[in-house]
């Protein structure tokens, strides 16, 4: 047990690190950025009717007159403080932006994490087990397929598709149109988020399911399986006993490392379904020049990947005792 918190505490000291490094990352892009935030969010004209006090002000507010540096060291100050400051196109404060937002995300970013690693798992385990069959072939062709479909382009043939022409799913947003806050069930936000979801998902699948193939391959031309095979197990008593044990470690590897990749593709599929989320909230921001919400919910995405992470790390011993009794000699 000591060697887990030792092993937990080395690696949230190593996320500090990641987060110091992504916020300050995050902040020199926005100073490098050729937006304008005074034209962008007031416009030319209206700059040009105003008054030199009143520019002063909004210049103020920007944070336009501040030297980057102090800018930079206000936010970590206030930050290492718990505060992440006030959202400069919401007027409230950042982490009751990202609350909000998150609340509308999750449901859409589980249900794609769960899915994409089921589905995944499966179809990479059936792939390498019929290595150079039909179903080999059309599942890898399928993976490739997808592998090289941009995510915003998978989305709005899905929206045409299911939206558009069936009608069975609604055009976007995260709760039907015309109908009150109180009055919304969660079957309503299932029914909502379900497109969303699905691209997300079929873009998630593809990854999984190649490396999992993979790994299949190697474990089933292992010496042990040979042995397993001579002494007369079954193919599917192989597969399950030997060839799902082996690719655990590998499919709880890409199962959390592809946190990052749905958060990353939420951004392009919540734009094109106009889903209030988390990613369409930081292209705001971005566009925008709301630099304390972009460097909010930049570091908050950053801690929920390297979280994903270690919680992998830490499920490495309970799936396989002799990293658990190699990490307790140690």
């Amino acid at each position: 047990m000591k060697h887990r918190f030792q092993f937990t505490g080395k690696k949230l000291i190593r996320m500090a690190l990641l987060l110091l490094g992504v916020s300050i990352v995050t902040f020199l892009l926005m100073c490098a950025s050729p937006l304008d935030p005074l034209q962008t969010n007031v416009g030319q004209v209206a700059l040009g009717s105003m008054s030199p006090e009143q520019v002063a002000r909004l210049e103020e507010y920007w944070g336009v007159d501040t030297p980057p540096v102090q800018r930079y060291l206000g936010w970590l100050g206030d930050f290492l403080h718990g505060d992440m400051g006030t959202s400069l196109l919401y007027r409230q404060p950042v982490l009751t932006v990202i609350g909000q937002r998150l609340a509308n995300s999750v449901l859409l970013l589980i249900a794609a994490w769960v899915f994409s690693g089921i589905l995944g798992l499966i179809l990479g385990v059936a792939a390498g087990a019929l290595r150079g069959k039909w179903p080999d072939r059309l599942i890898r062709g399928y993976c490739l397929l997808i592998s090289s479909t941009p995510t915003f382009w998978l989305a709005i043939l899905l929206l045409l598709i299911f939206s558009v022409w069936l009608g069975w799913f609604p055009v976007g947003l995260s709760v039907p149109v015309g109908v009150a806050a109180d009055a919304v069930t969660f079957a309503d936000r299932v029914r909502q988020a379900a497109l969303p979801a699905l691209t997300l998902s079929i873009t998630g699948v593809a990854n999984i399911a190649l490396h999992t193939r993979e790994k299949m391959i190697d474990v089933l031309e292992s010496d042990y399986v040979l042995f397993a095979r001579a002494r007369g197990e079954s193919e599917a008593s192989v597969i399950l006993r030997h060839g799902l044990r082996n690719v655990s470690l590998p499919a709880i590897t890409l199962q959390f490392a592809s946190v990052s990749e749905i958060i990353g593709g939420s951004v392009l599929v919540e734009q094109v379904f106009s889903y209030p989320g988390l990613g369409q909230a930081a292209v705001t921001a971005g566009l925008g020049s709301d630099l304390p919400l972009l460097l909010g919910i930049t570091v908050i995405t950053s801690a929920i990947v390297f979280a994903g992470n270690l919680i992998a790390d830490l499920l490495y011993g309970a799936a396989d005792p002799r990293i658990r009794r190699g990490a307790a000699r140690k």
